[in-house]
């Protein structure tokens, strides 16, 4: 992995609001490993750029959990071939050719542990698309795709220590227990963090926070 550099959020947002008025709609990636604090990141960014930037979470492109038993894959739920990536590349198409009308993007709720179509609305003035998950940077296909898609990708970096424990607090936030939560953690989740650690090569930079975002 290239190094990080160490920067303030605040600089973060700065870099993002002049992605966003570089040309008429530009998209922004943010990718990591699961637990490096890639979603707290874009909703700060979006909220600091403001009404002209959307967030398009990659998660919203989960397959459903009836189709991950269906394939027996329930127990990598959150791996490369548990989304619908063909169906996450073909939206980013929608939001770079940018539309004359309204494109709506799915969302993943944690709750239900479920993708909900159409939650989230990106009409055509929005300037800025913010997306982030695990396999922007992905070099197999169908993943290789959006990264040609993006005008900007950063790779969110974090020590291992930390991201591990979030990752645990969260599992257990959502109702596992402490010992199925660090399992999950240092099992399935670990094998996509290590897959995605090799794809930071492909971003624009590589970051680590000045000071990291809580969760």
């Amino acid at each position: 992995m290239a190094p990080a550099q160490v920067l303030p959020v605040e600089e973060l947002i700065e870099r993002a609001r002049s992605l966003a008025e570089a040309g008429p709609r530009q998209l922004l990636g943010i990718a990591g490993a699961p637990g490096a604090g890639k979603s707290t990141l874009a909703e700060r960014i979006v909220a600091g750029v403001g009404s002209a930037a959307r967030l398009v979470p990659m998660d919203g492109f989960h397959l459903a959990q009836v189709q991950l038993e269906r394939l027996a894959r329930a127990d990598r739920k959150g791996a490369a071939d548990t989304f619908d990536a063909n169906g996450y590349v073909s939206l980013l198409r929608r939001l770079h050719r940018l539309e004359p009308t309204s494109v709506y993007a799915p969302a993943f709720r944690r709750d239900l542990e479920e993708p909900i179509a159409g939650s989230i609305e990106v009409p055509p003035e929005v300037r800025l698309v913010v997306t982030e998950g695990n396999y922007l940077l992905l070099p197999l296909t169908p993943w290789d795709e959006v990264r040609s898609l993006l005008h900007e990708a950063w790779f969110l970096d974090l020590d291992a220590e930390l991201r591990l424990r979030r990752l645990t607090a969260r599992h257990v936030a959502y109702g596992r227990s402490e010992a199925a939560a660090r399992a999950w953690a240092m099992g399935s989740d670990e094998e996509n963090a290590t897959l995605v650690a090799g794809t930071a090569g492909r971003a624009d930079m590589v970051v680590r926070l000045a000071e990291a975002p809580p969760g």
